[in-house]
């Protein structure tokens, strides 16, 4: 990827506006500037953003939840993670969600890197991290989750999310993040 370097335009914000607002996330309209002055709207959900963890065993075995997903109407298998409350940092949200999910705590959580689930229709920023050291605890799960906890080798991985029995999109990113740390030589740390 050689060549000229373009760069691109921003886009101004001009205004925002709460459409709708729920305890998870806001529904926001901008209104905002296109590059040649004209006005444009933009729709999309504003989040005070999300953990996500990847429990991991002495023996190498990462822990997974299989949890039915209301939209799609089906279970899904996914890492621990859930949404930063007010005042949260990402890592006490972290610890949180595997205390409240999984039932475990961890004597060290090791940030990986973050991404954007979806960029077009959220400006949500993921953290993931490593839990290490986990010890059980007694899960606390909201009103409205069930979760199966399932053990898994890496390779038992790998096979499910070649096969499409791991569709979920953030479970996917942060298993990615994993995977490039696991082989990069330079495993540099993360900071949120």
């Amino acid at each position: 990827m050689g060549g000229t370097i373009v760069m691109l335009k921003r886009l101004r914000r001009i205004s925002t506006e709460i459409l709708h607002k729920n305890p998870w996330w806001e529904y926001r309209r901008d209104e905002y500037l296109h590059p040649d002055d004209s006005k444009g709207e933009f729709f999309y959900a504003h989040t005070l953003g999300a953990a996500f963890v990847i429990p991991e065993f002495a023996d190498g075995k990462l822990l997974m939840l299989r949890q039915f997903r209301y939209l799609n109407q089906k279970e899904s298998l996914e890492f621990v993670g859930g949404g930063v409350k007010a005042g949260q940092r990402h890592e006490e949200a972290a610890r949180a969600e595997l205390l409240e999910e999984a039932g475990f705590q961890a004597d060290e959580l090791i940030p990986i890197g973050w991404f954007n689930p979806m960029n077009g229709a959220s400006d949500e920023e993921c953290y993931v991290f490593i839990a290490r050291g986990l010890t059980a605890s007694v899960a606390r799960p909201e009103v409205s989750e069930e979760f199966e906890p399932v053990i898994l080798n890496l390779a038992e991985l790998d096979n499910l999310v070649a096969s499409g029995e791991i569709w979920d999109g953030m479970t996917l990113a942060a298993y990615g993040l994993y995977g490039a740390r696991s082989r990069s030589v330079n495993k540099s740390r993360f900071s949120p």
